[in-house]
C-alpha cells in the first residue's frame, strides 16, 4: 500500500519545532502548509489532515484564520479524516459547532489527564496518562453529537466527531520544544522555574505513552482509505 498523504495546516507562526516535531512523529508523506502566512490547500486530496498548535486563539480576528477554517469544513465534508492538537483541537471543534472560549486559567506543564471515552485514538495509552500541555483557551462545549475521550481538572482534553479527532495536550513535544515554550512564555520567575524543573527525562519517558495518538491516528486513516476504495477492514473503522 502507497504511503499515506497528510496535509500538515502548521499554525505555529514560525516555530521551528513544530515542523521537526512532526515530521518525526508522523510516518507519513507530510504536505505542510504555512496558515499564518495564508498558505490554504488547493485540494482536498488528502489521506488525512493533521492541525497543529497556535499562539492565536480560534476566536481572533486574525484574516487567515477564517480560510483556515473554510478549507477545514470542506474537507471534513468531503470526509478527510482530522487530527487537531491543541489549537487544532479547538479549531475543529469551533467548525463543527463546539464553543472555544478562554478558561482564565493557563495549564502549562506535565499534566495528569484521565482517558474517559473509548476510542481507538487511545489504544495503549493508560486510562491516566501523563501528557505536556500549554493552553489558556479550552472546548468549553462540544461540538453537537461530540464524544468526549479525555479530560483533567482543567478542561476537556479530547473529543471526537465522525471522522475527526483532537486532543489538548501536545504529544509531539520533547524537551527542547517544552523548555523554549516555558520560557518565551509570561510567566511569575517562581511558575516559570517550577515547570522547568518539571522537564526532565523521566517526565518525558512518561509523556512519551500519549504518542500513540499518532501512530493510531494513521492506522485509523489507513482503514479509512481502504474502506473508501471499496476494501474490507479488520476492524470498524467508524467505531
Amino acid at each position: 500500500m502507497s504511503q499515506l498523504r497528510i496535509a500538515v495546516l502548521n499554525a505555529a507562526q514560525e516555530d521551528a519545532n513544530t515542523t521537526r516535531n512532526f515530521r518525526r512523529e508522523l510516518e507519513a508523506s507530510l504536505v505542510e502548509f504555512d496558515v499564518c502566512n495564508g498558505e490554504i490547500p488547493d485540494t482536498v486530496a488528502f489521506d488525512g489532515a493533521v492541525v497543529t498548535g497556535s499562539r492565536s486563539s480560534v476566536y481572533w480576528d486574525e484574516e487567515w484564520i477564517g480560510p483556515v477554517k473554510e478549507w477545514v469544513g470542506e474537507a471534513i465534508d468531503a470526509g478527510v479524516p482530522f487530527l487537531g492538537i491543541c489549537w487544532g483541537h479547538q479549531l475543529l471543534a469551533d467548525v463543527l459547532g463546539g464553543t472555544v472560549a478562554d478558561m482564565g486559567a493557563y495549564e502549562i506543564g506535565y499534566s495528569e489527564i484521565e482517558h474517559t471515552g473509548s476510542s481507538r485514538l487511545f489504544d495503549g495509552i493508560d486510562a491516566e496518562f501523563t501528557a505536556f500541555t500549554s493552553h489558556s483557551d479550552e472546548v468549553a462545549e462540544l461540538p453537537p453529537g461530540a464524544d468526549p475521550l479525555a479530560e483533567n481538572d482543567y478542561s476537556n482534553h479530547g473529543f471526537r466527531k465522525g471522522r475527526v479527532f483532537g486532543v489538548q495536550f501536545h504529544p509531539e513535544y520533547d524537551q527542547k520544544t517544552a523548555r523554549e515554550l516555558v520560557k518565551r512564555k509570561d510567566l511569575s520567575d517562581e511558575r516559570r522555574e517550577s515547570v522547568l524543573e518539571e522537564i526532565t527525562d523521566e517526565n518525558y519517558g512518561r509523556a512519551c505513552q500519549a504518542k500513540l495518538v499518532f501512530e493510531n491516528f494513521l492506522e485509523y486513516v489507513r482503514e479509512v482509505r481502504l474502506e473508501d476504495a471499496g476494501g474490507r477492514t479488520s476492524r470498524d473503522a467508524s467505531a
